[in-house]
């Protein structure tokens, strides 16, 4: 006790301010329930395992911690598995999952010899009191888990619904017997609450579904609110209500008036139709869900080094996917495992290592890669069986926190987008090795794509940028099943009209081979409004792309999500063809080639006169914003402040812009001047590759939105031909000094590729629903679905939404 009271003055009190990491090492992933518990250092608040905190303690000089141990109390047998009635995990409802509970102890532990005394006592000093109970009473700096992984959000009250006016038409809807009032739909009908008009809902993007009648029937008269015939019955709740201007399912709280008004009875109605949230979650439970997570097949659960799950933090599977795949990469073993040791990383890092994104990358490579928490269950019932048959896996907690920092959506709850997750990471991780280019693991993703664009002239011009995915339109129309899809497509049809509805096990997707994907990547395509530098005019080009490195990785990204009828997205429910082996040497450009001339420079003053050009909005963009209900003047600004860059990029505008108090002044050529450029923003965009004037010139097109800007320079390859070398005035020379530039950067090797991991999505969008890794590890493909590791007996190679393939 006189020991301890000769260190008081290493003793804090923690404020409400302090970040308390009591639940986990923050430089492994050993807490509470680990051998040996967690120390936490009562000055720093910083945990650390037993191996761990003689560092501690030989860096800072801090001995006094608070030991606390966990202890798993015994379960009664589990429990029967409940159907799932909710798109949740570990809610009521959800999907089954079940948590252990523990017995928590704590002493107070005195450095370097290990001296222990119990707390709570009354013998301890008053500091040491209320620095351990502060800390025990304290939330930690890592959350509660939650694991509710994909839960839909509740929904929201209309705000059309209070104030909807209904006609009085003399309408009256029967109790059955319903039909679209303009085709011979008879099932996903819906009635407008405006008026009473029962239409049928949205075509689907294979031409299955309704025939858009209730939507173009709100386009037609603003009616907001419709609700799903067969889905009313005496628990409105249930019922699907929704409202056009919201986009979305909403809650009607007036829905027994509104449905009163056209004579219909709801008590005595019964549901023959899904809902909207039914029907996602039927298909999910019954074929996306069962076939990606392979839960059907009988898999042979798999543990040690390079088979450690990652517990789910609530909605982090886009994360946990994603580094699953990472970590098989060599060059993130090497950077994080292999040639750095957590010792190392541990007396390099800052005095927090928790804010170190590189130290929390080496923790993590380290958790899953050594098979220290990678281990069979424990024996915990009394007849000898595991509680659980999985591992518990590692809680990413600390590299979340890091590498979501100051990111909005990353840091948040909410499901991600894995392909933008990869995209952020490549960035973070790149930034964090800025002083060691050398051990950026993230090169050996990085490839350099170059576009050649041809004018009637002749000439061309070539434009190179680098990139770390290869994104893939899928070209539905080279689907190589066109006469199973036309059978299915006409059963549908005929099922339909004797209102039956064909099975899952019936469903025919479209086939896709891989290599279309990618010789549609390259295939020649028209760029209309081309400036020509030879003509002095804006005519149509014919643009190319090939690569002119290929790295050491290759990621290929499937544009799954397409944009329906009124902006809506939509996955495709399609299957790809993907080989175990691809050749892309054919995709290689070699650059300028001897005849071909480039197009001359921009003039001084033509840059100037062809940003006089964009002043004058497309018409085709304007006609297609406008054919959507936009103001005719607000959809010409959109044009404009964008470039002409395409129909999404204006309605991206317009929906951010809608507020802006001089929307509705009229265009003026002062308009198109846009508010000074952040050079912060600039750098970023010439790290990616792009000239410093072409990165200028997009952001102010763009509004200052790097990424807007990023889809800027996409869709307007002749800016570049422009800003390739403004200093010497030689375009060619410019080119080749890039393209030696980006080579040198990035690795370059053959084209032949062997397919080693992919990335599945299951749901109806990219921000919700649930990510699963499939990793060839060991000549065998291995599932990694959050903390389950297994060996797949029938991994979904055709289903993926992002591919990994490594150079061979």
């Amino acid at each position: 006790m006189e020991l301890l009271r000769s260190h008081l003055a290493k003793v804090r009190i923690p404020e409400p301010t302090n970040r308390i990491h009591k639940e986990e090492c923050c430089i492994s992933f050993d807490t509470p329930r680990s051998e040996g518990g967690l120390y936490v250092d009562m000055c720093s608040f910083l945990g650390f395992g037993k191996d761990f905190v003689r560092w501690n303690f030989e860096r800072t000089g801090n001995p006094v911690y608070l030991h606390i141990q966990q202890e798993r109390k015994p379960v009664p047998e589990d429990r029967p598995l409940k159907k799932p009635t909710l798109l949740a995990i570990g809610v009521e409802g959800g999907f089954d999952n079940q948590e252990p509970e523990y017995e928590t102890t704590y002493n107070i532990v005195i450095l370097p010899d290990y001296i222990s005394l119990p707390f709570p006592s009354v013998e301890l000093p008053e500091k040491v009191r209320l620095a351990a109970d502060g800390i025990i009473l304290a939330e930690g700096a890592a959350k509660k888990e939650q694991l509710a992984a994909w839960t839909a959000e509740k929904k929201k009250v209309s705000e059309y619904a209070l104030t909807l006016q209904q006609l009085d038409n003399g309408v009256l809807v029967y109790s059955s017997g319903w039909k679209c009032s303009k085709c011979d739909k008879t099932e996903n009908l819906w009635m407008n609450l405006t008026d009473g008009t029962i239409l049928c809902g949205r075509k689907n993007w294979d031409g299955t579904g309704g025939n858009n009648h209730a939507i173009e029937h709100y386009e037609q008269t603003k009616y907001p609110l419709a609700v799903k015939l067969g889905t009313i019955t005496a628990d409105l709740e249930s019922a699907d209500v929704f409202s056009y201007p919201e986009d979305d399912s909403v809650e009607d709280p007036l829905l027994a008036q509104h449905l009163s008004h056209f004579g219909i009875d709801f008590s005595s109605l019964q549901k023959t139709e899904m809902t909207t949230a039914e029907r996602e979650l039927d298909q999910n439970v019954n074929y996306d869900w069962n076939r990606i997570q392979e839960n059907d097949k009988d898999a042979e659960l798999l543990f040690g080094p390079g088979y450690t799950g990652l517990v789910n933090l609530g909605n982090s599977c886009y994360m946990a996917s994603i580094m699953q795949v990472m970590f098989s990469a060599d060059s993130f073993v090497s950077r994080y495992y292999e040639n750095r040791s957590l010792r190392e990383a541990f007396d390099t890092s800052p005095a927090d290592p928790t804010v170190d994104l590189n130290t929390q990358l080496t923790k993590l490579g380290h958790g899953l890669l050594s098979g220290k928490y990678s281990v069979p269950p424990q024996v915990g019932n009394e007849d000898g069986k595991a509680q659980n048959d999985k591992q518990e896996g590692i809680p990413p907690r600390m590299f979340k926190t890091v590498i979501a920092a100051k990111h909005p959506e990353f840091s948040s709850m909410r499901q991600q987008d894995a392909l933008e997750f990869l995209l952020h990471l490549f960035d973070q991780v790149e930034r964090a090795n800025a002083g060691t280019p050398d051990l950026d693991p993230c090169r050996s993703f990085k490839f350099v794509i170059e576009e050649r664009l041809q004018c009637p002239s002749g000439k061309v011009a070539y434009n190179r940028r680098s990139d770390y995915i290869l994104s893939l339109n899928i070209p539905l129309h080279d689907a190589t099943n066109k006469e199973q899809l036309e059978a299915f497509h006409k059963k549908k049809a005929e099922l339909g009209l004797e209102g039956k509805e064909i099975s899952n096990d019936e469903i025919v997707r479209p086939r896709v081979p891989l290599g279309a994907c990618l010789s549609n990547f390259s295939a020649p395509e028209e760029v209309q409004d081309f400036y020509s530098t030879a003509l002095n005019a804006k005519t149509t080009a014919i643009k190319t792309a090939g690569l002119t490195t290929f790295p050491d990785y290759l990621v290929l990204h499937m544009r799954k999500f397409v944009m329906e009828a009124g902006w809506v997205p939509k996955k495709l429910d399609v299957y790809i063809d993907v080989p175990d082996t691809i050749d892309i040497t054919h995709m290689r450009s070699k650059g300028l080639q001897p005849g071909e001339e480039l197009l001359p420079e921009a003039a001084p003053n033509e840059e100037e006169n062809d940003a006089s050009m964009e002043l004058v909005a497309s018409e085709d963009i304007v006609g297609q914003l406008a054919s959507m209900g936009f103001n005719y003047l607000h959809c010409q600004k959109a044009a404009i402040k964008t470039s002409n860059a395409g129909v999404e990029e204006a309605m991206n505008w317009l929906l951010s812009h809608m507020e802006d108090p001089d929307i509705d002044d009229p265009i003026s050529s002062g308009s198109s001047k846009a508010p000074p450029v952040d050079e912060g923003s600039v750098q970023t965009l010439v790290s990616f590759g792009f000239h410093e004037d072409l990165a200028r010139k997009a952001l102010k097109a763009s509004g200052g939105n790097i990424e807007k800007a990023t889809d800027w320079i996409f869709s307007n390859p002749e800016a570049s031909s422009s800003s390739m070398d403004t200093d010497s005035g030689n375009a060619v020379a410019s080119s080749s000094d890039a393209q030696t530039d980006e080579a040198a950067a990035v690795p370059d090797g053959s084209g032949r590729y062997k397919l080693m991991g992919m990335v599945s999505h299951i749901g109806t969008s990219t921000h919700c629903g649930h990510y699963v890794a499939h990793v060839v590890k060991d000549g065998r493909w291995v599932i990694f679905n959050d903390s389950k590791v297994a060996a797949s007996v029938d991994p979904p190679k055709d289903m993926a939404y992002l591919y990994f393939f490594q150079r061979y």
